[in-house]
């Protein structure tokens, strides 16, 4: 019932799928925003994590155009996709099901540098048989992500939901650092996922702090009070997904350094 809930509670469908390509549902909001834009007519449903404007990658209107599942294997089975594209998480149980049912199941990780997420976009316009997409799409984001020519860093402070920080082997690092920012974090001696409380902030302020979490200390009414400081926000759903999420946050990350000293 639940299932039948989420396809049935879509706005207007999204085009008829393509009769010269695969099928396609989507388990994964990283993978969606990829399908949409490499195959967007082949697409039968989305993940229902594209539907809630925290862990979306994608519009909120352009997510409404098509079905979402809960992730259930019956639900999948029922909409008879030719492609089923998951995360490398998708429990085993689903998965076997999947398959016993006779669909093709593509697991997916999570890229951590633009290498891998260009990668991962060529992968699956490969599966869905749109490579000039996918080849259109790469270049994208190899533009969006270039690298970008300053005298010299600014100190930045990425402050990730739940008040942590990004470790360096991520894609969002590598973006940071293409477009002249320092890693305030990495002189501090933090790595991936270590937490830095609001008076670990206070005392020792980076020249950027970009906050994108909303924790009652990334709130706090101290910090816009940092002298030699400069607060500003960034979208949490910038910071997990590659493919074309690289064109929102390279261009987020031009805009903010723009803003900042030469």
């Amino acid at each position: 019932m639940a299932g039948a809930l989420l396809l049935s509670a879509c706005a207007p469908a999204a085009p008829g799928p393509r009769a010269d390509g695969p099928t396609i549902v989507s388990l994964n909001p990283c993978l969606d925003a990829i399908a949409v834009e490499v195959a967007p007519q082949q697409v039968l449903a989305l993940s229902h994590y594209s539907r809630d404007p925290g862990s979306s990658s994608l519009p909120p209107a352009l997510a409404a155009r098509y079905a979402v599942t809960g992730g259930s294997a019956e639900e999948v089975i029922a909409l008879a996709p030719d492609l089923v594209l998951a995360s490398s998480f998708l429990p085993e149980p689903t998965r076997a099901a999947l398959e016993r049912a006779g669909l093709r199941v593509a697991t997916f990780g999570s890229p951590t540098s633009l290498a891998a997420s260009t990668a991962q976009v060529r992968d699956v316009a490969r599966l869905t048989g749109r490579k000039a997409e996918g080849e259109a799409l790469v270049a994208a984001m190899e533009r969006a992500a270039s690298p970008t020519p300053y005298a010299a860093p600014v100190d930045t402070l990425l402050w990730q939901p739940g008040e942590i920080v990004a470790g360096e082997a991520t894609l969002v690092a590598e973006l940071l650092r293409a477009k002249g920012f320092a890693s305030h974090a990495a002189a501090m001696g933090l790595g991936q996922a270590d937490f830095v409380a609001l008076e670990t902030v206070l005392a020792r302020p980076p020249e950027l702090l970009l906050v994108a979490g909303d924790s009652a200390g990334q709130r706090h009414p101290l910090l816009g009070q940092l002298s030699g400081t400069r607060v500003a926000p960034l979208a949490p759903n910038l910071l997990f997904c590659g493919g074309p999420t690289v064109i929102a946050l390279g261009e987020r990350l031009d805009a903010l350094r723009a803003e900042s000293r030469p």
